[in-house]
């Protein structure tokens, strides 16, 4: 409301002041969140997880995208293993490290995409999961690692049956 002589009342000047509070606390907070997103995927760039199989035949580090960066035999015990029960202790043990390492990743972005309780209209961060994970993030968890472990179910049912046959 415009007094006449082309000055603001004094509510619309604290209405005006109110707003401009509003957006310099909306900007702080994004510009702080920003960086504090910048932060975490600076150090996961740099993280990995590394996991035993059940029976401690193998152990596989993975990065975090979920990329095998080590694999190690522990204690000769390979040795005595079947081509089947290997592979199988490999792929156990790099599924589990897959999957702490995305809860990893995951609880280290989680803040990020709750709302601000200080700017309720900031609803949060978009993370681009395919970015941090790699494509295969876009599939369903399930539909993601089912078909994998079934192949590796069925070769390991083969061997068996081949081993038994000769």
């Amino acid at each position: 409301m415009n007094d006449g002589d082309g000055g603001d009342t004094p509510r619309e000047t604290a209405a005006a002041a109110s707003i401009e509070q509003r957006l310099a606390r909306a900007m702080a907070e994004l510009e702080a969140t920003q960086q504090a997103v910048a932060e975490a995927e600076a150090e996961l760039r740099h993280a990995s997880c590394t996991v035993r199989s059940k029976d401690r035949a193998v152990e596989v580090t993975v990065g975090h995208q979920g990329e095998l960066t080590a694999l190690r035999f522990l204690d000769g015990k390979y040795r005595t293993m079947s081509a089947g029960d290997l592979a199988a202790a490999v792929l156990e043990a790099a599924d589990r490290a897959r999957t702490q390492m995305s809860r990893q990743v995951m609880e280290t972005f989680e803040p990020f995409t709750r709302p601000s309780d200080a700017v309720p209209e900031m609803t949060g961060v978009d993370v681009d999961w395919a970015a941090i994970f790699g494509p295969g993030v876009q599939e369903g968890a399930h539909t993601a690692s089912a078909p994998s472990r079934n192949r590796l179910r069925d070769e390991i049912h083969e061997d068996g049956e081949s081993e038994h046959d000769v």
